[in-house]
């Protein structure tokens, strides 16, 4: 079964969808070994990823407390890092047009993984498809593997040794690079690391990332100075993502 003449079937996107579940699901193990790590109790850890269900700021939360961060800052660093759903859930909202009665449902899962899967599908059958398949699977193994990881942290002793708590940022920076297409958001990732890399020895734990959010404002006044001496190059210019379609009655 396909979604309409030219679309995946249903079959391919729900197999692919299952591929991102699972390969980014069972970070959540790093995770919850990483949380425990830094202080953080059973309840308290499996809490994070029932409830925040983002893995960004998950991670930067537990790093910014095991590096003695002050929590109220940590928490701010994890919430900064979190907007950046809200913007996906405007893009999605669109793109799947879910009836209202259960939209406050799927904005639990609307995260880089699921914007990702979505954004990719040709029609809204499979963008709904591939969206549910992702976020079901991704939510039901992240909080398992939390927990597994929470339980076996003390058999695993030093968990900064083991460099867990990079498996998150990892993920997350495998899913941005294939998305920064432009000059601009290049600049803007760019800026971000050199202000993050080179604020982390005099600020504490936590603040940097809240600096590094400057550089799109930095970024786009650059742009805007540059655009308004003359026509922007091509390059520059970033296309519109296709609006999923299909037949009226995948609408």
């Amino acid at each position: 079964m396909t979604a309409d003449g030219t679309g995946k079937p249903d079959a391919a996107v729900v197999r692919d969808a299952l591929g991102v579940g699972v390969a980014v699901g069972l970070s959540g193990f790093a995770f919850g070994v990483t949380s425990a790590g830094s202080g953080l109790g059973l309840l308290q850890t499996c809490a994070l990823s029932l409830l925040v269900f983002t893995g960004a700021s998950q991670f930067a939360l537990v790093g910014a407390l095991a590096a003695g961060g002050n929590p109220f800052t940590a928490a701010a660093g994890a919430f900064f890092l979190g907007v950046r759903n809200a913007f996906y859930g405007l893009r999605l909202s669109q793109v799947l047009a879910l009836p209202r009665a259960v939209r406050p449902f799927a904005a639990q899962w609307v995260i880089d993984e699921t914007t990702a899967v979505t954004l990719a599908q040709p029609t809204r059958r499979a963008a709904r498809i591939g969206f549910t398949v992702t976020g079901l699977s991704l939510y039901l193994l992240w909080n398992l593997t939390t927990l597994l990881g929470a339980l076996g942290a003390k058999a695993i002793g030093d968990t900064r040794a083991w460099g867990l708590d990079a498996a998150g940022p990892a993920v997350f920076l495998a899913l941005l690079a294939p998305m920064l297409r432009t000059a601009t958001e290049r600049a803007v990732a760019g800026l971000a690391v050199l202000l993050g890399l080179a604020l982390l020895p005099v600020l504490p734990a936590g603040v940097p990332v809240l600096v590094a959010a400057l550089a799109a404002p930095v970024a786009l006044f650059a742009e805007g100075r540059r655009g308004g001496r003359g026509t922007p190059e091509a390059a520059d210019v970033p296309a519109a993502p296709p609006v999923p379609g299909g037949s009226e009655e995948d609408r």
